[in-house]
C-alpha cells in the first residue's frame, strides 16, 4: 500500500485503491509563459514516478494535466518537455474547471506545487519549489539529456524545497553515463534475480511517501556490491528504472560492450 503526505493535513494517508475503476489523477500545472520552467519539471516528474509506482502495484490510472490556458502552442511545448524528461503523456490536457469531464469524475489524487490548485477532493500531493542555477527546466537543446535533471530532482524528497546547482546537473549527467555504461556490460552476464533485500527495500521506500533518494542510494549500493552477480545488478537496475524512468537500459545494443571496471 502506497502512503503519501497529504499537503492539506500534513499527515500520511494511504492512496485510494479505486479497485473497481481507474484511479483518477490530476496534475495541476501553473501557467506556462514561454518555455516550461523548473516548477513544471518537478511536478511532472513526481506525478510520473507516482503513476509508475501505483501501476507497478497493479492499479490502473487515468491522468490529466490541468493548465490555466491549454493553448495548442503551450501544449506542444509541454509535450516536447515531457518527452525529454521521460514523463509518460497524460490522457489529456485540460483547462481550469474541465477536470471532471476529462477524468470522468473528481480526481482521487492531485499533484501540484506552491499551493496552486483548486481541487476540493482527493489526496493532495504538494511538490516543493526548485531554486538554483541548475534549475533551468527548459525545453532541451539538441544533444541535451534532461533525464540528468530528472535524476538530480529525484535525489531530493519531493515535498521539500530543492536547490539545484549547475554542478548538481553535471554530476547527474556523469552518474547516468556511468550507470548506462555498466548496465550495458552487466547485460552480457547470465541473468540472476534481484536480491530480495533490494527488491523489498525499494518497494518499501516507494510505498513510504515516494522516498526516491533512498532508492538511488540502493542503486549505488548495488553498483558497488562486490559479492553481487553482474546479472543480478542488471536486473536490479532494470527493475528500479521502471519506477524511476531514467532510461538506464537504453544504450543496450547501441554501443560496444565496455570492459569491466
Amino acid at each position: 500500500m502506497t502512503t503519501i503526505i497529504d499537503g492539506r493535513t500534513r499527515h500520511a494517508v494511504a492512496l485510494p485503491s479505486a479497485r473497481h475503476r481507474m484511479l483518477r489523477m490530476c496534475v495541476h500545472l501553473p501557467l506556462v509563459n514561454g518555455e516550461p520552467g523548473p516548477v513544471h519539471a518537478r511536478v511532472l516528474v513526481i506525478a510520473d514516478v507516482l503513476s509508475r509506482t501505483l501501476e507497478a502495484d497493479g492499479r490502473q490510472l487515468i491522468r490529466a494535466c490541468e493548465l490555466p490556458d491549454p493553448s495548442p502552442e503551450r501544449v506542444m511545448a509541454l509535450q516536447t518537455f515531457m518527452t525529454a524528461l521521460g514523463v509518460h503523456p497524460p490522457a489529456s490536457f485540460t483547462g481550469s474547471g474541465e477536470v471532471l469531464d476529462a477524468l470522468g469524475g473528481p480526481a482521487d489524487v492531485n499533484v501540484f506545487a506552491d499551493g496552486r490548485h483548486d481541487a476540493e477532493r482527493g489526496v493532495w500531493v504538494e511538490v516543493g519549489r526548485v531554486d538554483g542555477a541548475g534549475a533551468h527546466g527548459r525545453c532541451p537543446a539538441e544533444g541535451e539529456d534532461l533525464l540528468a535533471m530528472r535524476l538530480a530532482l529525484l535525489g531530493h524528497s519531493y515535498d521539500r524545497p530543492a536547490t539545484l546547482t549547475s554542478r548538481d546537473v553535471v554530476d547527474a549527467e556523469r552518474t547516468l553515463a556511468r550507470w548506462r555504461e555498466r548496465v550495458v556490460h552487466w547485460a552480457c552476464s547470465p541473468s540472476k534475480p534481484v536480491p530480495q533485500e533490494f527488491s523489498r527495500a525499494t518497494a518499501d521506500a516507494m510505498a513510504a511517501d515516494l522516498d526516491t533518494p533512498a532508492v538511488l542510494d540502493l542503486l549505488l549500493r548495488a553498483e558497488m556490491a562486490d559479492g553481487m552477480p553482474e546479472g543480478a545488478k542488471f536486473e536490479t537496475f532494470a527493475a528500479s528504472d521502471r519506477i524511476l524512468g531514467l532510461e538506464l537500459i537504453r544504450e543496450i545494443g547501441r554501443a560496444p560492450v565496455p570492459e569491466a571496471r
